[in-house]
This record gives structure tokens, C-alpha cells and sequence, in this order.
């Protein structure tokens, strides 16, 4: 009875043991969080300082100017609306296109960079590194050099978006590709499947809906991007709304933003009932 007593009182002081441990590892994670959500907000307050955010008399100086600017957009002029229908099609199409041809290109490029699938490690390593490059460089850049290239118009706009894209969206895919279940393709390469016949019956399956959430995210993103790169002579609604801001047509200029926003929002519509359908 002693005997079954010490045991007791033994397991009770191991549980209260265990129960200290697992409290002291609560703190201890408690203050790391702390830690790092403090030195996360000192980071952004310092970013916030060295952009001038504080500076209030530039934001008191600047008032008046952004006031006479607002007066001026409003109310938007509209009468040149038949001129921006070409180009909203221009920027749709661009957005398409660039979308089609990113997907075409990141589709292998992830298949060789996520380790599951790659053929060795070095390839994954160098594939993500240029994939790397690729996002490093903003659309506008690469706008601005594809007009010097090939010329005005949708064409380097539409290769602008795909060549940056594709440093995005393969680097999504890869992800999604590393997380799949091993499962069935540790089954197939036990069937004797080809390393494509592995890639086809085992791992796409898995990712497709993944892959066609963040294509459609994408075009999305690629619409907007579209108006941002008619700025440089890339084609599109953007062309339109520069010639405006250099012409001083604040009005004009409210009038593009204002269309631009209604077919964003047709876009992004659109892309949500793709994202429904494909479930």
C-alpha cells in the first residue's frame, strides 16, 4: 500500500512537473512574440520616419495644392468616353495575354524548382534563383524596355507583365507543388511511372485548383498593372491617362480613374465567380 502510495505521489509530481514545463514554454514563446512584435513595429516606425511620414509641415504645406488639384477633378469629365473604349479592350487584352503566356512559362519553371519534382537539387537552387531576378525587376521597368525593343503599343506591355509575373507566379506554384501529398506519388513511382506520368497522374491533380486560384488572382492583379503600363507607352487606358495629366485635364484624369476603377471591379467580379465555378 506505501509502495502504490509513493507511486502516486511520484506520478503527481511528475504531472505538476510537466504542467511547469509546458507553462514556462508558454511564457517563454509569449515573450519571443513580444519581442518580435515590438522590434516589427520599431522597424515600420523607423520606415515611416525615414520616408518623412512625420514631417507634419510638409503634409500642412501640401495641403493646399492637393485641395486645388481635388477642385479641379471634379465633377469628371466624361465626353471623350467613346476615345478610352479601344484602349480599355487594349488593357483587357493585355491582361489576358500576359496571364496566358506567364502561366506557360511558370508552369515548368515550378515543376523544376519545387524539390519534390525537380530533377536535382542544383536545378531547383538555379531556377529559383532566376525567378528571383525576375521579380526583382517592377513591370514599368520591363515596359520600358520592351518599348525601346519593340516598339509602342500592347505588345511589350503584354511581354512586360508576363516575363515579371513569372517570377511570382512560378514561385507560387512551386510552393504548392512541395506541399502536396507524397502519397500517391510514392505510389506511382512504385507502379513504374515515367518521372511526366508522375508529374500528370499525381502531382497536378492534387494542385490544379491551387494553380487556378492564384492564375485568376493574377489576372487580376495583371488588369490593373495593364493601366500602369500604358504610361510608358505600353498601350492601354494608361496611355489615355497620361496624355490627360500632361494636358492638365484634371477632369479627364478623374473621369479615366473613375473607369478604371468600375472595370477593375467587373474584373475582380469576374474572377471571383471563376474562383466559385472551379471549387
Amino acid at each position: 500500500m506505501d509502495v502504490a502510495i509513493n507511486r502516486g505521489a511520484s506520478s503527481g509530481a511528475d504531472t505538476d512537473a510537466l504542467v511547469e514545463s509546458l507553462i514556462d514554454q508558454s511564457r517563454q514563446r509569449s515573450a519571443r512574440q513580444w519581442w518580435l512584435n515590438a522590434v516589427l513595429l520599431l522597424v515600420c516606425l523607423a520606415a515611416l520616419a525615414q520616408s518623412g511620414f512625420f514631417d507634419a509641415t510638409r503634409f500642412i504645406e501640401g495641403g493646399p495644392a492637393m485641395a486645388q488639384v481635388a477642385s479641379e477633378m471634379f465633377p469628371p469629365d466624361f465626353s471623350r468616353w467613346q476615345h478610352w473604349l479601344k484602349p480599355l479592350l487594349d488593357t483587357l487584352a493585355m491582361s489576358i495575354a500576359g496571364t496566358a503566356l506567364a502561366v506557360l512559362l511558370s508552369l515548368p519553371l515550378a515543376l523544376l524548382a519545387a524539390p519534390n519534382t525537380t530533377p536535382n537539387w542544383w536545378i531547383s537552387r538555379l531556377v529559383r534563383l532566376v525567378l528571383s531576378a525576375l521579380r526583382s525587376v517592377p513591370e514599368i521597368i520591363l515596359g520600358i524596355l520592351f518599348v525601346a525593343a519593340v516598339g509602342f503599343g500592347a505588345l511589350p506591355g503584354v511581354l512586360a507583365l508576363a516575363l515579371h509575373s513569372v517570377g511570382m507566379v512560378a514561385k507560387f506554384y512551386a510552393e504548392a507543388i512541395e506541399h502536396v501529398d507524397p502519397k500517391p506519388l510514392e505510389a506511382a513511382v512504385a507502379a513504374g511511372a515515367s518521372r511526366l506520368q508522375v508529374i500528370t497522374h499525381a502531382v497536378l491533380p492534387q494542385v490544379l485548383p491551387q494553380l487556378a486560384d492564384i492564375t485568376i488572382y493574377r489576372w487580376e492583379y495583371h488588369f490593373r498593372a495593364s493601366a500602369v503600363l500604358g504610361i510608358v507607352g505600353a498601350g492601354g487606358i494608361g496611355f489615355e491617362l497620361m496624355a490627360a495629366l500632361r494636358l492638365i485635364n484634371y477632369d479627364q484624369v478623374a473621369a479615366i480613374l473613375l473607369t478604371i476603377l468600375a472595370c477593375v471591379l467587373l474584373v475582380d467580379g469576374i474572377g471571383a465567380r471563376l474562383r466559385k465555378a472551379l471549387k
